[in-house]
């Protein structure tokens, strides 16, 4: 005869493991989903995406005097959608700068497992972002999700170059008034220099005006001195020829 009862104990031991397992394994799932949710985003709420969203959803409300209610301009969507995208850029652009230096510092030891959680977790909103507008865009016109990307791209550049553009002009004023100052400064200084240098510049003429003077009178002296040997010369050849007469 077979022994049930020898053949139901294993079964039973294998029941209760599987069991256990199930329970630990969704527990498990469960705990981690409440601890990612509780993390705090890597990016801020998306407002550019709230602002689509609300067009798309708004109920026209018409007056009461009017038969047909107004609609959200097609035209207007589709801006708010390329908003929409030009904000996916700049996080894209964010996740990938991030990513290579985080996975390092990860490796180090330097920052902890939550905020490499929220980083995939964004990472992987970010996804499902990019899927969105690719499919909002096709609704609006085939094979537009392909290219609403680079329009984005090239808007979101200008809209940075302008920016820096505006930065500059705003630094203009302020770099107008330094070097104003700047100026009035070496002028100051230089002014200074030469008030200072002037008793020397005096004291210097002063000298060479009084050089010369002796110099006149030792020449007048010389002058003096030759004079009288001429003279002298002549009484003596005087004398000569008396005595040879």
């Amino acid at each position: 005869m077979v022994n049930w009862l020898g053949l139901l104990l294993p079964f039973a031991y294998l029941s209760i493991l599987v069991g256990s397992l199930a329970t630990f394994s969704s527990l498990y799932r469960k705990r981690k989903i409440a601890k990612s949710a509780s993390l705090t985003p890597w990016f801020p709420p998306h407002l550019q995406r709230n602002i689509y969203l609300s067009l798309l959803h708004l109920e026209p409300a018409g007056e009461p005097g009017q038969e047909k209610a107004v609609a959200v301009p097609e035209s207007v969507l589709k801006a708010a959608l390329i908003r929409r995208a030009m904000e996916d850029i700049h996080r894209i652009m964010q996740v990938r700068s991030a990513k290579q230096a985080l996975s390092s510092l990860l490796q180090r030891g330097s920052v902890g497992d939550d905020l490499w959680q929220r980083f995939l977790r964004a990472e992987r909103e970010m996804e499902e972002e990019l899927r969105d507008v690719v499919t909002e865009a096709n609704a609006f016109a085939p094979n537009w999700g392909q290219t609403i990307f680079q329009s984005a791209n090239e808007m979101a550049a200008n809209a940075l170059l302008r920016k820096r553009i505006e930065e500059m002009q705003a630094q203009t004023t302020s770099e107008k008034e330094w070097w104003e100052q700047r100026r009035a400064a070496i002028q100051s200084d230089f002014m200074k220099e030469l008030d200072g240098g002037a008793p020397e510049v005096a004291e210097k003429q002063q000298q060479k005006v009084s050089i010369p003077g002796d110099k006149v009178a030792s020449d007048e002296d010389t002058v003096l001195i030759e004079g009288g040997g001429p003279t002298a010369g002549g009484k003596g050849s005087a004398k000569k020829r008396k005595g040879k007469k």
